[in-house]
């Protein structure tokens, strides 16, 4: 019997010092360190890839779209994401604020999905075209009107930042090769050259026409 107690009370006395030795290394040591070499090496991605204005106020983040609206309709005067339909919304899960993130999981023929496609089409044309230069629905990219995978994309292609160009030199009083050039020097090319494809971060677009407009 006294052996029966001793033997379960090692046993039992074994794994509690396991249980503490591997308590400090997984889940001190081994978080502290990762945390310490990320840091020093990616400070800004990990402290979530922070974006800030000129007054260095976080605005929010280069990995994350954001909105531009005056009440629930767009705030012309900015540079637009692409659309974030996503997985919907509801009370907490609203557009760009989503707690979960996805697709609509639509396929290419659901009557939402193409409505939803027709309707961004229009709204591109009609908020794009200014006079003199009028939008026609050929020239709306894809990226204009859908969603992206995880509805949450922080960058638009070259084209669709083009597209809006005139719209946006209007609205700020700006002119068109001030603006242009804005988008050329915040377009990124290919990862190494070949994977991906060109994009520009619209946050970070748009934090550079705030400054430009207020200089003028």
């Amino acid at each position: 019997m006294n052996n029966s107690v001793g033997s379960t009370g090692r046993v039992l006395w074994a794994g509690l010092r396991a249980l503490l030795v591997l308590t400090v290394l997984c889940g001190v040591l081994y978080p502290l360190a990762v945390t310490g070499i990320a840091q020093a090496a990616f400070p800004g991605k990990a402290n979530g890839s922070e974006v800030k204005d000129a007054s260095g106020r976080v605005v929010g983040s280069a990995l994350i779209g954001q909105t531009y609206l005056t009440g629930d309709k767009p705030d012309l005067r900015w540079f637009q994401p692409r659309p974030s339909n996503g997985l919907g919304t509801n009370t907490v899960n609203t557009q760009y604020r989503l707690i979960l993130s996805g697709a609509t999981n639509r396929s290419g023929d659901n009557p939402d999905l193409i409505q939803w496609v027709k309707d961004a089409k229009a709204a591109v044309v009609k908020d794009n075209s200014v006079p003199g230069h009028p939008v026609r629905p050929s020239d709306v990219p894809a990226d204009a009107v859908t969603s992206s995978g995880s509805g949450l994309d922080p960058h638009i292609s070259p084209r669709y930042a083009r597209l809006q160009v005139h719209r946006v030199a209007a609205r700020n009083h700006l002119t068109v090769a001030q603006v242009d050039r804005l988008v050329a020097d915040h377009t990124d090319g290919r990862i190494l050259g070949f994977i991906g494809e060109p994009r520009v971060n619209v946050l970070r677009l748009n934090l550079a026409l705030k400054e430009l407009a207020e200089r003028q």
